[in-house]
């Protein structure tokens, strides 16, 4: 069984440390700050000039003025601070910002990626994605192991190069996808490793699903069985 967007979610959580300050993505990354470990002192940064976000909302309690990047309601806390978005840029370039946690159309085996356009189609804009990637001190990503391609064929997300527009050349630490978890060494330039797997999916699955080659060394246990 692949791993549900919550079970990701959590996944990535595991990456927080005590005291980082992190920025969270639009999509599957926002579900990351329902599964902050209790006891730990997390900031959450936005690049619309919010530091220190609280959880989502409960239905009825929504306020309007407070939304993250993604323009999604969201909830403040008594250390709560707000600023401008070039300081809040400020703090993602100058490396202020420790971890990024993304979604992806595309990754590649060294650390390329690409999450920002595809030809063609009408866009708004970049967003903060190539600063984050440039600035922050270690990039995970967050998606689904394959598209849905024309005729409803599956394509690789993970691949040999991406043939997307790149956002940041090898900048991707880790990719989290339904299927599991790769490590990628994107210093030492020896492509991607694939260190956990979902419950119930073979590593025949995930070979056949991915379009990279991988070394394989699953010594740490799956930690996403909440949600």
């Amino acid at each position: 069984m692949a791993w549900t967007r919550e079970q990701m979610a959590a996944r990535a959580a595991c990456e927080l440390r005590d005291g980082f300050y992190v920025n969270l993505g639009i999509g599957i990354p926002t579900l990351v700050s329902n599964y902050i470990p209790k006891g730990m002192r997390v900031q959450l940064q936005s690049e619309n000039g919010m530091l220190g976000m609280g959880p989502f909302p409960f239905v009825g309690e929504e306020d309007a003025d407070l939304i993250n990047a993604g323009k999604q309601t969201i909830t403040e806390l008594p250390t709560t601070s707000y600023f401008s978005s070039a300081d809040s840029f400020a703090m993602i370039r100058g490396g202020h910002i420790d971890l990024s946690i993304l979604g992806a159309m595309q990754v590649a085996a060294n650390g390329d990626l690409a999450n920002w356009m595809i030809p063609g189609k009408m866009v708004k804009g970049m967003g903060g994605a190539m600063d984050l990637v440039a600035g922050v001190k270690r990039v995970i990503v967050v998606m689904e192991h394959v598209a849905k391609g024309k005729d409803g064929f599956e394509e690789p997300k993970l691949l040999d190069a991406c043939n997307l527009p790149l956002t940041g050349a090898g900048v991707v630490d880790v990719v989290i996808t339904d299927l599991g978890v790769f490590e990628i060494d994107k210093k030492g330039g020896s492509g991607m490793t694939l260190t956990e797997l979902a419950d119930g999916v073979a590593l025949d699955e995930i070979r056949s699903r991915t379009g990279a080659d991988f070394k394989v060394a699953l010594s740490r246990a799956v930690s996403a069985k909440s949600g």
